[in-house]
C-alpha cells in the first residue's frame, strides 16, 4: 500500500512538474527563425528609393557611418531592438516587402532592394565612426590683472572615450549616435613664464554634475569668462550632444594654482 501511495505521488508531481514546464515556455516568447530570415537584406523607403537600413545575422546597420549597429529580434508581430528591446509593431513582411509601425504612429512601408549598387553605401562603414562635436582647436586670451599682462590658453583635443546617445532617424526608428568626448588643457602665462597648466576632463565636475546626466554628456568647452581677485574665471559647458541641455560650471583659477568650482546653470 506504501509503495503504491509513492509511486501514485511521483507520478502527481511529475504531471505537475511538466505542466509547470509547459506553462513556463508558454509565457517565453520564442523568436521567429523565418521572419528573421526575410528580413536579411538592404532595405528601401518604398516611396523614395533611399536606403533605410541593412539587416545582416542579428544586427541592423544604418547607411550612416555615426550610428551603431543595433541588436534585433523577431517575436511574433513585433520587431525588437537594441538592449532596451524598443519594440515596433510588424503590420506586414514578405520576402520583398515590410511595413512596421513606428515610434510616431506612423506606418514606414520598406521594400527590399534589388539593386547591387544599393550595397555601396555600407562599404565604408567598417565601423562606426564618433562625431567630434567641437572644432575649436586652441584660444589664446590676453586678462590684465592687477596692474600685470597674462596669457590664458585653451586647448581643446577629442579623445577615443566615446558618449552614446539614442535618437530618432527620420523614419521615426531609435538610433545609437557616438560622439567623442573632450579633454581640455588650460595654461596661464604670466609674461614668458607659466603658472599653471591642467588637463580637465568630464570626470573631474562629478562633484557639481548628477552622474546621470555627466554619464550622457561631453566636456564641450572650457571659455574664459573674466579675471578678478579670486582669480582667472573659466566656464566649462558640458553637454548633452546635439541637445539643448547644458551644466555650466564656474572653474576658478586663483593666482595660486588652486582651483574651485560652482555651479553657474543647467
Amino acid at each position: 500500500m506504501n509503495i503504491r501511495f509513492i509511486f501514485l505521488f511521483m507520478t502527481f508531481m511529475l504531471l505537475m512538474v511538466g505542466c509547470h514546464q509547459k506553462t513556463s515556455g508558454g509565457s517565453n516568447r520564442k523568436e521567429s527563425v523565418e521572419a528573421k530570415r526575410l528580413l536579411q537584406g538592404i532595405w528601401l523607403d518604398d516611396e523614395s528609393d533611399a536606403v533605410i537600413f541593412k539587416v545582416k545575422g542579428d544586427s541592423v546597420y544604418y547607411p550612416d557611418s555615426t550610428s551603431m549597429p543595433v541588436y534585433f529580434r523577431m517575436v511574433d508581430d513585433t520587431l525588437e531592438m537594441g538592449t532596451a528591446q524598443t519594440k515596433y509593431h510588424v503590420i506586414k513582411q514578405t520576402e520583398h516587402i515590410f511595413w512596421f509601425e513606428n515610434s510616431n504612429g506612423d506606418v514606414v512601408k520598406l521594400r527590399k532592394s534589388d539593386e547591387p549598387s544599393d550595397a555601396d553605401v555600407f562599404l565604408q562603414r567598417k565601423k562606426s565612426h564618433p562625431l567630434i562635436s567641437n572644432n575649436v582647436l586652441k584660444r589664446d586670451t590676453v586678462v590684465f590683472l592687477e596692474d600685470q599682462r597674462y596669457h590664458c590658453y585653451v586647448v581643446i583635443n577629442p579623445t577615443k572615450h566615446k558618449v552614446t546617445k539614442s535618437e530618432l532617424s527620420g523614419d521615426g526608428m531609435e538610433v545609437e549616435n557616438t560622439y567623442c568626448d573632450n579633454l581640455i588643457h588650460v595654461s596661464i602665462f604670466k609674461d614668458s613664464n607659466r603658472m599653471y597648466s591642467k588637463n580637465f576632463v568630464k570626470q573631474m565636475f562629478a562633484m557639481r554634475v548628477p552622474d546621470s546626466f555627466l554619464n550622457k554628456a561631453i566636456l564641450s568647452d572650457m571659455v574664459f569668462d573674466h579675471a578678478d581677485s579670486r582669480g582667472f574665471h573659466f566656464n566649462a559647458i558640458l553637454c548633452i550632444p546635439d541637445a539643448a541641455s547644458c551644466y555650466m560650471v564656474a572653474t576658478i583659477v586663483s593666482l595660486n594654482g588652486n582651483v574651485t568650482m560652482e555651479l553657474l546653470e543647467y
